[in-house]
């Protein structure tokens, strides 16, 4: 017969998640180092988002290049350390 967790280790798992999921500080943030890396590449910022890497804070970019001869503009994901 299996046995249940109880609710103590429940909301101790449930509290360690939400404390790994980064903030919105760190969503503002990684918005900042989203258009410096469009910028950078000569595009436009279509997202930028946080995410855990190994335990590090890393920020996920979106970005749009325009592309030549009336293509379509490439899309590029760059992941850079946030901060």
């Amino acid at each position: 017969m299996r046995r249940r967790p109880s609710l103590f280790c429940s909301v101790v798992v449930a509290l360690s998640v939400m404390a790994a999921a980064p903030g919105p500080a760190a969503a503002a943030d990684c918005y900042s180092v989203g258009q410096r890396v469009a910028a950078e590449n000569g595009g436009q910022l279509a997202k930028a988002r946080p995410e855990t890497r190994r335990g590090k804070t890393v920020c996920v970019v979106v970005v749009l290049i325009p592309a030549k001869d009336g293509q379509r503009p490439r899309r590029a994901e760059i992941v850079v350390p946030a901060g």
